[in-house]
């Protein structure tokens, strides 16, 4: 009785997102009967994310069984500070291919169509995506969807390596400063040659 009233609490906190509706037909004998199938995407916008697929003869059922299935496969994805990706991934699933990309506070979701979707359900604040090739939803989702699951934290690479997350993190923002060093150097360099052209 207990576990069925924390699941009734746990319901209303899922996000639900309803990404694409198909009207299918299948033809038999008498002609062609018609059905729907519907993909959804299920998140508690607290890493957590899902996604479905179902097919009934009534769309609601449709809904029903794609959001089922989306909370049987729920998976769960790290996030850096609650709001963005640890680092840039790619996926791709059939002839989708998709680039994720971490970005600074403020930056919003900047991605279309399924790929908000998922990012709104999983509680991601600040991205950048872009899909080449396909824009048919499923292969778009499952590609995201493969992304996501590369995608690997501070933590879980510390872990792997045998090491501390701060050295993991230390080499990571030291790669950065050398990073913004060159580019600072390239700007300096690029200034004092327009100063030359100019005097010259």
């Amino acid at each position: 009785m207990a576990r069925a009233a924390e699941t009734q609490r746990e319901e209303p906190e899922l996000i639900e997102r309803l990404v694409g509706i198909n009207r299918v037909a299948k033809v038999i004998k008498g002609g062609r009967r018609f059905a729907f199938a519907a993909l959804m995407v299920i998140g508690d916008g607290k890493g957590r994310v899902g996604v479905g697929h179902g097919k009934a003869r009534e769309v609601p059922e449709a809904i029903r069984k794609a959001t089922d299935q989306a909370k049987r496969n729920m998976v769960r994805v790290p996030l850096r500070e609650g709001r963005t990706l640890h680092h840039d991934v790619k996926g791709n699933y059939g002839a989708g291919n998709v680039v994720l990309r971490t970005a600074p506070p403020g930056t919003g979701i900047i991605a279309g169509g399924p790929m908000r979707a998922i990012f709104e359900a999983l509680g991601v604040q600040d991205v950048v995506a872009k899909a080449v090739g396909t824009n048919n939803p499923y292969n778009m989702v499952n590609a995201t969807f493969d992304a996501l699951e590369n995608m690997q934290s501070p933590r879980q690479i510390a872990a792997r390596r045998n090491k501390k997350v701060s050295d993991i993190v230390a080499n990571r923002e030291s790669a950065k400063t050398a990073a913004e060093q060159a580019v600072d150097k390239q700007e300096e360099h690029a200034s004092d040659k327009q100063d030359e052209v100019a005097n010259g």
